[in-house]
């Protein structure tokens, strides 16, 4: 079953159950320049922050706060938890580390990206190219980009054949272009949604049910 939800994610988790989650997977906005750490709970100034769709409304970009994550902890078993090296909270680091080799050696924003997993202690790597125009599938499976730090759908399938299992539950928080829910339904995963910002909301739902049809029709 999938559930989205067009909300605050601070809002719709205080309605959660302690532990009504197995996985929460989730990408939350994060900003870092070469003097500072971001400051938990500020708004994000989208100077040097790239914009690949000019619909994104960056009102709703918010790093979230210390209360988040503590949230986070209480409704999910286990976390997920991407850009966690920009994210300098005391025990929010704890397990083992994934990243995400995008590939792009030649770009100028980051080649890889890092995710904290609570449910081991090692490091593990997914290399899946992702560099503008230039994708790892770019056969019918390319995909459109409609948000500004949108990750592939491979990498998601990738995170939950290896760390969910089937008949549990997952929350992705920050559900931005859907890519997530669309993984979690191509691969028959309960899995709940949030994203805050409407326009996004909307075009993520589009997608999601494209995609999910396009992936049935040539399966």
């Amino acid at each position: 079953m999938t559930k989205l939800i067009n909300a605050d994610c601070m809002e719709t988790m205080r309605e959660f159950k302690d532990g009504q989650f197995d996985l929460a997977i989730v990408d939350p906005p994060y900003f870092h320049d070469s003097k500072r750490m971001i400051t938990p709970g500020a708004k994000i100034s989208t100077t040097g922050v790239e914009r690949n769709n000019t619909d994104f409304d960056y009102k709703y970009w918010q790093v979230p706060s210390f209360e988040y994550f503590a949230e986070l902890a209480r409704v999910s078993k286990h976390q997920i938890i991407w850009g966690i090296n920009y994210f300098d909270f005391a025990g929010l680091a704890k397990g083992g580390r994934l990243i995400w080799d995008k590939k792009n050696d030649q770009s100028t924003f980051s080649n890889a990206e890092i995710a904290s997993c609570s449910m081991i202690d090692a490091v593990r790597i997914f290399r899946y190219t992702w560099d503008g125009m230039r994708q790892e599938r770019m056969d019918w499976r390319k995909e459109e980009k409609i948000h500004p730090t949108q990750k592939p759908i491979a990498l998601y399938e990738w995170l939950m054949m290896n760390y969910a299992e089937s008949g549990q539950s997952i929350l992705d928080t920050h559900m931005g272009s859907g890519s997530s829910a669309i993984a979690a339904a191509n691969l028959g995963i309960d899995y709940t949604g949030i994203e805050i910002d409407p326009v996004m909301f909307e075009k993520a739902k589009c997608r999601i049910e494209q995609m999910t049809q396009q992936e049935r029709l040539f399966a």
